[in-house]
């Protein structure tokens, strides 16, 4: 607090994407907070690794669907490291299955994890970002969210939320200074997919005009440019897809 550098909150930041995008802003010498929701060990891993580094590090365990979580979250921010500079909603679960064996449950699940989540950590966020008038969210979405995926309707629908969520805050805090972008993620290497046999991956791949699944160090490089890029960018949900869609 007081020492100049600059504080970015990533969701959901002990494996995959956020993991990646945590070491990245650890690397420029950012003070990150990661969460997680169950994977304890990888957390504290992460964390270390970002030590390493010689940046500081804040590692929570807990859930951001949860207000209650959210909220026992931003007080140790606050006391750590102040004001957040930059917030990355990353945090998010994915369902692959007919929609009509999905249950209530699982769309509750879904819909709290990877949408309420982004509500509640935007609400705790953004007081003090309008206090210093600066500040920038990014909100980790996917194409889905944009055109749709069968046997992914859950899955979409709260990406599509993120999306429509993303364009409108983004209106509404500008005259504030504060900017608010999606990344629309392709079909990207990371333990999400890796559920899929050898001739699932390769067909996928062939259909991306790229060749090839996004590395999550390009995701992680592309929020971090999110993160430092002019004021003037805000509002924009950007696929980041290989040309795939």
């Amino acid at each position: 607090m007081g020492n100049g550098r600059k504080t970015v909150l990533i969701t959901g930041g002990s494996r995959g994407i956020g993991r990646a995008a945590a070491l990245h802003f650890a690397k420029e010498g950012w003070q990150v907070v990661i969460t997680a929701h169950k994977s304890q060990n990888l957390l504290w891993e992460t964390k270390k690794e970002i030590q390493a580094m010689g940046a500081s590090c804040l590692a929570f365990l807990g859930d951001v669907g949860s207000m209650a979580d959210c909220r026992r979250l931003f007080s140790q921010i606050k006391e750590t490291f102040g004001d957040l500079d930059v917030l990355v909603n990353n945090a998010g679960i994915s369902y692959i299955g007919l929609f009509q064996d999905m249950t209530e449950e699982e769309w509750d699940r879904m819909i709290r994890t990877d949408l309420t989540s982004v509500f509640y950590c935007c609400k705790l966020a953004v007081p003090g970002m309008i206090h210093r008038r600066q500040g920038k969210i990014i909100n980790v979405s996917s194409v889905w969210g944009v055109c749709g995926a069968s046997c992914e309707a859950a899955y979409s629908a709260a990406k599509g939320g993120v999306n429509a969520f993303s364009r409108a805050l983004a209106k509404e805090l500008a005259p504030s200074n504060i900017q608010v972008n999606a990344l629309a993620l392709g079909a990207m290497d990371t333990e999400m997919n890796q559920w899929m046999e050898e001739e699932e991956r390769n067909a996928l791949q062939a259909e991306i005009p790229a060749g090839r699944m996004g590395k999550p160090e390009e995701a992680a490089e592309m929020i971090f440019s999110l993160a430092t890029s002019p004021d003037y960018l805000t509002g924009q949900i950007i696929q980041f897809d290989g040309g795939w869609i």
